[in-house]
Parts: C-alpha cells; structure tokens; sequence
C-alpha cells in the first residue's frame, strides 16, 4: 500500500515538472513547433535510460524504489520514456518483428484511435 501512495506522490511530481518544463520551452522557444513536448520525450527518455541504468549497476536501487522513480515519476513526467525503453529491450533482444509492430503499431493505431475519438466527440456533441 505505501508503494502505492509512494508512486502516486511521484507521478504528481513528474506531471507537475512536465507542465513546468513544457510551458517554460514554450515561453522560450514558441509554439511554432510543439517544442515542450519534444523536449519533455527526449528528456524523459535520457532520465529513464539514465536512472535505469545506475538502478543496475552502482546505485543499488532497490526495485521498489526505483519502481517508484521510474513508474511513478518519469512514467508520469512522459510515458514516451517507457514506450522508447520497452522497444529498446526489444532491439536489445534481436526482436526486430516485435520492434516494428511495437513502433508502427503504437503509433499507427494510437493516431487512428484520435481520429475516432475525435469523431465520436465529434457524434456526441
């Protein structure tokens, strides 16, 4: 249960930094391009390789706690961060098949089912 609490404290601060961080490119940088975004997906992605790769070798998280870091934190601050890292175990593995289902199928699929929830807002309204 206080993993539970523990993650959910994490996630508000991760969403909390990816508002700041995303309005303070904005300001920096325009809307022109969706910039904050940007830079929150490769930030996140650099944390997430980052704090998973000390959390293996010298730092000596203990899983819980670095399923709090990684889940709860960076897991709200983008979910990019994981979608990249699970499709790169799978590069890590050779799984090349299931690299370019994960990718194309993510994305391909999660444009379409914008596109209809869009509609269905679109029906409801």
């Amino acid at each position: 249960m206080l993993n539970l609490v523990l993650i959910a404290i994490a996630g508000g601060l991760g969403a909390l930094a990816r508002y700041g961080l995303t309005n303070l490119v904005h300001r920096v940088l325009g809307m022109s391009l969706p910039w904050g975004t940007a830079v929150v997906n490769i930030l996140g992605c650099l944390v997430f390789g980052l704090l998973w790769g000390l959390s293996e070798s010298r730092m000596g998280f203990q899983p819980e706690h670095r399923l709090i870091v990684l889940v709860g934190f960076v897991g709200s601050f983008t979910t990019f961060s994981t979608f990249i890292f699970e499709v790169g175990m799978q590069v890590q593995e050779s799984q090349w098949i299931a690299v370019l289902g994960n990718m194309v199928g993510q994305n391909v699929i999660g444009i379409l089912a914008l596109v209809a929830g869009l509609l269905l807002a679109r029906l409801a309204a």
